[in-house]
C-alpha cells in the first residue's frame, strides 16, 4: 500500500471533522431561540407571533429528526458510499436554512430547520465517521472518533459569536440565509473527499490481505441490526445514551438564555465556551476509553454530569449568579456530554463491527434523538411554567445517576486490537 494511500485516513477524518464543524450549528440554536423570544415579546409587523413555550420545538424536532434520519442515512452510507450520503445532507442542510430565512411562521421553522435540515444534518454526520474509522486499527477508534465528531461540538466556538454579529447586522432571516448558501458549498465540497478504503485493506498494516485473511474482530463481531436489535445490550446502550443525551441537549438549547440574566449581550461567549468543553470531551473520552475501557469512563462522566446539574441550581435560579462559576459549570457541562458522542460509536464497533455500522450506529442513534426531544421539550415546559430550571436539573441528575448504574452493568471486555506488524 503506498504512502498516499495510507495518508487518505487523515485526509477523511479531517474532512468529516469539517463536515461537522459546519452541521454543528444545531447546538446554537440557543442564540436564535432568543432572537425569536425578542421579536415575539417586541411585537409589531414582521414579527415571530409564537407561543413562549413553543420556542424550543423547532431544535427538539430538529434533534429527533436528525436521529432517526441517521437510520436511512446510515444504510445509505452503508450501501452507497460517504460521499454520496454526506453531500445529500449539504444539499438539505441548505435548503433548510434558505426556507426559514423567508418566514417567521412556527410551521416553516418546525419543517424548515426540524425536519429538512434535521434530516440533512443525519445525512452528513452519518457519513462522517464511518470511513474514517475504517482506516484505523481498533486501539484508536475512540481517538478517531472523538477527533470527527469533536467538529460537530466545537462549532459553536465560531458559529456563536458569528452568529451574535450577524444578528446585529442584518436580523436573524438574513443571517439564516448566510448560513444556508455556506454550509451548502462547505459541506457539499467537503463530502467529495469522503472515501472508503479499498476492500483488501488492513488498517495494522496499511497493507492489503486476500479475502480469506479476515481478522478474528471481523469475524466474530460484525453483525446486522436485526441481531443487534435482538441483544440485551442494545437496550441498555440506548437508555444510557437517552439519558446522557438527553441531559446535556436540554442544557445546550438554553444556556445562551441562562446565562442572560448574568452576562446580558455577552451571554453567546459561555455558548461558544461550552462548545470548547463539549469538542475537549470528545476527543479526551475517546483516547480514555481505548485506555481504561468504555463502561468505566462512561459511568464516570454520567456520575459527573449529575453532580454539575446539581450544582447548576443555585447558580443558575439565584439571584446575581457569578458569571464565571456560570462558565465553568457550562464547560464542563459541555464536556460530559460530549462524552456521549464519541463513546457510544465506539461501543456500537466494538460490540457490532463496522461491515453495517451505518445502519446500526443510525439505529443507536436515535436514543440521542428522542433524548434531546423529551429533554429539550420538558425543559421548556417546566422553565415556562415555574419560571426556573431546578426542575430540570433536579429530573436530568436523577436520570444520569441511574444511566450510570446501567453503564455499570455493560460488559467490561473491550475488542481486543489486531495484531500485525506495524
Amino acid at each position: 500500500m503506498t504512502h498516499q494511500t495510507k495518508n487518505k485516513g487523515w485526509q477523511v477524518t479531517f474532512s468529516g471533522t469539517g463536515i461537522n464543524l459546519a452541521l454543528g450549528i444545531l447546538y446554537t440554536w440557543s442564540i436564535f431561540k432568543g432572537a425569536i423570544k425578542e421579536s415575539i415579546e417586541a411585537g409589531g409587523q414582521g414579527a415571530f407571533q409564537w407561543d413562549l413555550a413553543s420556542l424550543n420545538d423547532p431544535y427538539a424536532v430538529c434533534c429527533i429528526i436528525f436521529a432517526f434520519a441517521m437510520i436511512l442515512a446510515g444504510k445509505c452510507q452503508d450501501k452507497f458510499g460517504p460521499r454520496i450520503t454526506s453531500f445529500i445532507g449539504g444539499l438539505l442542510v441548505g435548503l433548510g436554512f434558505i426556507w426559514i430565512s423567508q418566514s417567521t411562521s412556527y410551521a416553516v421553522w418546525v419543517l424548515g430547520f426540524g425536519v429538512l435540515a434535521g434530516t440533512g444534518i443525519g445525512f452528513g454526520y452519518s457519513a462522517a465517521t464511518p470511513p474514517a474509522l475504517k482506516w484505523f486499527p481498533s486501539e484508536k477508534t475512540g481517538l478517531i472518533a472523538g477527533l470527527v465528531v469533536s467538529g460537530f461540538g466545537l462549532a459553536s466556538v465560531y458559529i456563536a459569536p458569528l452568529s451574535q454579529y450577524m444578528l446585529g447586522i442584518w436580523g436573524l432571516q438574513k443571517a439564516m440565509l448566510f448560513f444556508g448558501i455556506a454550509f451548502f458549498i462547505v459541506v457539499c465540497g467537503l463530502s467529495m473527499l469522503l472515501v472508503n478504503p479499498p476492500s483488501e485493506y488492513t488498517p495494522n498494516t496499511g497493507g492489503s490481505r486476500g479475502p480469506s485473511q479476515a481478522t478474528p474482530s471481523e469475524e466474530t463481531h460484525d453483525v446486522g441490526p436485526s441481531k443487534m436489535m435482538k441483544s440485551g445490550v442494545f437496550y441498555t446502550i440506548w437508555v444510557i445514551y437517552f439519558i446522557g443525551a438527553g441531559a446535556g441537549l436540554m442544557v445546550i438549547g438554553s444556556v445562551a438564555g441562562m446565562a442572560k440574566q448574568s452576562m446580558g449581550e455577552l451571554a453567546f461567549l459561555v455558548v461558544a465556551i461550552m462548545a470548547i468543553g463539549n469538542a475537549g470531551g470528545r476527543i479526551m473520552a475517546g483516547v480514555l476509553s481505548d485506555k481504561i475501557g468504555r463502561r468505566v469512563t462512561l459511568a464516570c462522566m454520567l456520575i459527573f454530569q449529575a453532580v454539575l446539574m446539581l450544582l447548576a441550581i443555585p447558580v443558575v435560579g439565584g439571584e446575581g449568579g457569578s458569571a464565571t462559576i456560570l462558565v465553568l459549570l457550562a464547560t464542563f457541562i459541555g464536556f460530559n456530554y460530549g462524552t456521549n458522542l464519541s463513546l457510544f460509536p465506539s461501543l456500537a464497533k466494538d460490540h457490532w463491527g463496522l461491515t453495517h455500522f451505518g445502519i446500526n450506529y443510525g439505529i443507536v442513534f436515535t436514543a440521542w434523538g428522542v433524548g434531546g426531544f423529551v429533554m429539550g421539550r420538558l425543559s421548556q415546559m417546566l422553565q415556562s411554567t415555574t419560571g426556573g430550571y431546578t426542575y430540570s436539573f433536579l429530573t436530568a441528575a436523577t436520570l444520569l445517576i441511574v444511566g450510570a448504574f446501567l453503564a455499570l452493568t455493560l460488559e467490561g471486555k473491550r475488542v481486543k486490537a489486531e495484531k500485525g506488524p506495524r
